[in-house]
């Protein structure tokens, strides 16, 4: 278990005042058995009024509300958890799934089926292709051995670039381009997950690296901004994390905000103006995560 502080801050500036309309706000995780939730505060700039819904994927999301106009626009979440993540990747997949392909149970399969389907349109079999050079060339494939090398390659043959304008790449175009961002990386682990039959989501959250504490380089790609990355659903592992960036998965340095079918379903922020701004927005965003002391617990004097 790690106690962790998360602080995001992210802040639009225009060059002359605008009005808001409603902002949709991803920061929050659901208590869960592998992240609890120990103190959350929100901060926005102009005051707003918040409610607070669960959306299609059950993800926690703040609606703020503003009146008035302003040239600033900040929020800033300040979030204390306990993380449980799973350091273990011998966690066992059911016999049946241990080897590809295999099916989901009918149970299953309504429910999974449009994390199946395809997200990218491939009609030259691209990623399909590039999925493929992972399986055995002949017999059955290892499950968690083939996603495992998959991710590796990621990491290991595309280059790392971050990126802060919107949108992800296709899959078809992160192949051909050779780099990407995390969410880039996320979204082909994903499509190539799929290709094989398997379910995946997109995650969107934060990542940990211990150097901001230790000061010794972990090797460590993408902490100090909102990050991304995959879950495949295995059955008897459930959905698991997979970071291609960091060529990594089961790992304990992924703190999980919120997932979704698609990428642009999953925006930390999502939010429109109204005015002419006379300009441009300039958008920044900060994110520390730091992992924090157990508080000594006390006992009174009698």
């Amino acid at each position: 278990m790690t106690r962790l502080r998360i602080n995001h801050i992210t802040t639009y500036e225009y060059p002359r005042p605008v009005g808001f309309g409603e902002h949709r706000l991803l920061f929050r995780p659901r208590d869960s058995h592998d992240i609890r939730l120990v103190s959350t505060r929100l901060a926005i700039t102009p005051k707003a009024q918040l409610r607070w819904l669960h959306d299609v994927f059950g993800n926690s999301i703040a609606v703020a509300s503003f009146a008035g106009e302003n040239a600033l626009l900040r929020f800033e979440s300040d979030i204390v958890i306990q993380h449980y993540g799973v350091n273990d990747p011998s966690i066992p997949i059911e016999d049946y799934a241990r080897t590809l392909p295999f099916s989901y149970p009918a149970s299953e399969q309504p429910d999974l089926s449009a994390l199946v389907a395809r997200h990218d349109p491939d009609p030259d079999g691209v990623t399909d292709a590039w999925a493929r050079q992972f399986l055995a060339q002949s017999g059955a494939s290892d499950t968690m051995d083939t996603l495992a090398r998959m991710t590796r390659t990621i990491r290991d043959d595309f280059t790392y670039a971050a990126r802060e304008e919107e949108g992800v790449q296709s899959s078809v175009e992160t192949i051909r381009l050779g780099s990407g961002s995390c969410r880039d990386f996320a979204l082909l682990m994903m499509e190539a997950a799929r290709a094989l039959g398997l379910a995946a989501r997109f995650v969107t959250g934060y990542l940990y690296d211990p150097a901001l504490d230790t000061g010794v380089d972990s090797g460590t790609v993408g902490a100090g901004a909102t990050h991304a990355w995959c879950q495949i659903y295995l059955p008897g592992m459930g959905w698991t994390e997979f970071d291609p960036t960091n060529g990594s998965y089961c790992g304990t340095n992924l703190i999980r905000i919120g997932v979704a079918r698609r990428p642009e379903q999953a925006k930390p922020v999502q939010g429109t103006f109204i005015g002419d701004p006379g300009g441009p927005p300039t958008m920044t965003v900060q994110v520390k995560v730091t992992r924090e002391a157990e508080p000594v617990a006390t006992t009174a004097a009698s």
